[in-house]
């Protein structure tokens, strides 16, 4: 069930959780996960940044397949492009043309939009693929990265 949205925050939080890549720092702003760190940041935890904790502990565990928060989706073809990433079945792929037809929008700008993803994991960019490999993730390891997350959702077999 979604946290519901405050009416009046808009103040900056962050909480950082150790996973298996690492530590990650959720950041939130009115009532809306906006950004999702790489590294240890000052906590300043907040309800929804908890449930947001909770549930990628979960994600990680295999006991969560689909995150549900209040997202920044961003604006114009950012948003829609997260959007359709958000949609791809946990465990599965697309590649960049599948979203490039999908949006109506040129593969380069959709890989773009992906690179600009501000919202990794929950927003599960490593999910999109290039058609001849498995494109970039921005992440510390880059495609490495990319591969624990698809090997964890069991899509590694996509990878041989």
């Amino acid at each position: 069930m979604a946290m519901p949205l405050p009416d009046d925050s808009r103040a900056a939080a962050s909480l950082t959780v150790d996973s298996v890549l690492g530590p990650l720092t959720l950041m939130e702003e009115g009532g809306r996960i906006v950004r999702l760190d790489w590294r240890a940041r000052p906590a300043a935890p907040t309800p929804l940044l908890e449930e947001a904790a909770a549930q990628l502990a979960a994600y990680f565990d295999r006991r969560l397949t689909r995150f549900d928060l209040p997202l920044d989706w961003g604006e114009g073809l950012n948003a829609e492009v997260r959007r359709a990433m958000a949609a791809i079945p946990f465990g599965e792929t697309r590649t960049y043309g599948d979203l490039s037809k999908a949006i109506g929008a040129p593969a380069q700008a959709i890989g773009q939009a992906c690179g600009a993803n501000p919202i990794p994991i929950l927003i599960p960019c490593h999910r999109v693929l290039s058609a001849t490999g498995l494109g970039g993730f921005s992440a510390p390891g880059g495609v490495e990265t990319k591969v624990a997350l698809l090997r964890l959702e069991g899509a590694a077999g996509l990878l041989i």
